[in-house]
């Protein structure tokens, strides 16, 4: 690890000793180039005496190749600031705030040299401070619970300031709680390494404003003075997007095989179910009207085409082909998918509002599958709707993230919290009808796309689709290859 010093006063000297004298195990600090505008500092006559680069104007050794760490040691926030505007995405800066808790563990490593566990403990501490404290939501907790002290990056998520933070309770700044934390979404690992004097790790599940789940892992590490646990340093660390690649790659798994049976059941049933149809209705034309069989061959006829339309489902699920995109604009989409679903909107007198925005740029689309899985999206909502009720269709350019929004809602009865997670799987419904498959197609049409799609809803007042699809991503024609699923 190269690492360049801003600020050559004595705690650049001290520094470069412990870097000298401590022995380290994964990492290997290598101190490159020092810079101060004093050249008689004694950091910068040190690394003169070493033979390392020095430099007066710091920002001479910002574009240095093979930089991985800056340390800041001049406390000053207009240099740091400075610092961070200036140095390369790819190097780590580190804040004199966050150097003076290396010194305080340190010192603490040098005080219980003695013992090995306490050396261990100090070693443990000095390799995170260097290597993850930094990127972490990391705060020290003394045995009461209380705050003694915060990093920079969990006061900027919860903002506040450190006085306001210091000394305060942890469970009543990161939870607003009067009691530490509990249940199975928020299991307290402090308590167990402040009982024990081991390290613990747990996840906590939280909500966003949309309902949606954040995903944290916890892990907190003992702090012990003459042989008694007096706190811990917890650090948090949001996993919520690895989890969910974990939730998709297992869904895709899933998906996939499924397809893949959907594919080879639908194509044995269909033949069967053609010859029952055909012959319920070769014998019903021979019979009178009013020969009671007439009534049951109806019967027969009519189940035997929704058994046809389970099985077309099945196979569109399972038959899902890459997207042949060109060139589209969603809001020509938009406005045929409304066209071909008034008609079932208007049965129950149900208003559809469109709100498109003028200047969406047109994108690499699917026509035909984007327009398949809007209708239903629509179908869905006139479904869910009340009569007299309203669906509401809009688009919009999010520029900064280069994507296109489409929002669908309705105000219907709203999906139960506890369906909200399962309404993309396959065979999931809630109707007495329906196969459970239109929105599992959907779903896979916009991944397709390299888009999202999630549901948001409140029981009572209705329902939300929010499509996101990308912009200037795919080639005309894309992807003639095979189908993304079996069967």
């Amino acid at each position: 690890m190269n690492i360049i010093i801003v600020g050559c006063g004595d705690r650049c000297v001290r520094l470069m000793e412990i870097f000298e004298r401590h022995t380290f195990q994964k990492i290997k600090p290598n101190i490159v180039a020092v810079a101060d505008i004093d050249p008689n500092a004694p950091g910068y006559r040190l690394a003169r005496q070493k033979g390392l680069l020095t430099a007066r104007d710091y920002t001479l050794l910002l574009n240095q190749s093979g930089i991985d760490l800056i340390i800041e040691l001049t406390g000053d926030d207009d240099v740091f600031n400075d610092l961070l505007r200036r140095k390369k995405s790819s190097v780590r800066l580190i804040s004199s705030q966050t150097v003076q808790l290396f010194w305080e563990v340190s010192y603490v490593a040098e005080l219980h040299q003695k013992a090995r566990q306490e050396l261990l403990s100090a070693r443990t501490k000095y390799k995170m401070i260097l290597d993850e404290l930094i990127q972490e939501e990391v705060m020290v907790i003394n045995h009461d619970y209380t705050i003694a002290e915060i990093n920079r990056h969990l006061l900027n998520k919860l903002g506040l300031t450190r006085d306001e933070v210091i000394g305060r309770r942890c469970f009543e700044i990161t939870h607003h709680g009067d009691t530490p934390c509990t249940g199975d979404r928020h299991p307290c690992p402090l308590i167990k390494t402040l009982s024990t004097g081991k390290p613990n790790q747990t996840t906590h599940v939280h909500l966003d404003k949309h309902k949606r789940e954040l995903f944290y892992s916890i892990s907190t590490y003992p702090l012990v003075e003459n042989g008694e646990v007096t706190g811990a340093i917890e650090i948090a660390r949001d996993i919520t997007r690895d989890i969910n690649v974990q939730k998709t790659l297992m869904q895709q798994e899933k998906l996939a095989s499924i397809g893949r049976l959907s594919a080879g059941v639908a194509h044995e049933i269909n033949n069967p179910l053609t010859t029952i149809l055909t012959s319920a209705m070769l014998v019903r034309e021979e019979l009178d009207p009013a020969d009671p069989n007439a009534e049951e061959l109806d019967i027969i006829a009519n189940e035997t085409l929704r058994c046809r339309k389970i099985v077309t489902s099945l196979l569109d699920f399972a038959r899902q082909n890459q997207p042949r995109k060109a060139i589209a604009n969603i809001n020509t989409i938009i406005t045929e998918g409304v066209l071909l679903t008034q008609k079932q909107a208007a049965f129950k007198d149900i208003t559809v509002q469109t709100k498109l925005a003028p200047q969406i740029p047109d994108q690499m689309l699917d026509k035909g599958q984007i327009e398949q899985a809007l209708i239903n999206l629509i179908l869905n909502a006139v479904e869910a709707t009340p009569e007299d009720g309203t669906i509401s269709i809009s688009s919009a350019y999010v520029e900064e993230k280069s994507v296109v929004h489409i929002e669908i809602c309705d105000t219907g009865e709203g999906i139960a919290p506890d369906h909200l997670g399962q309404i993309f799987e396959p065979f999931f419904t809630t109707k007495e009808s329906g196969t459970g498959l239109g929105l599992s197609i959907t779903h896979g049409i916009v991944e397709q796309h390299n888009g999202t799609i999630d549901a948001r809803s409140s029981l009572g007042k209705g329902t939300c689709f929010h499509i996101y699809l990308p912009v200037g991503k795919g080639t005309e024609d894309e992807a003639a290859g095979p189908n993304s699923r079996g069967g």
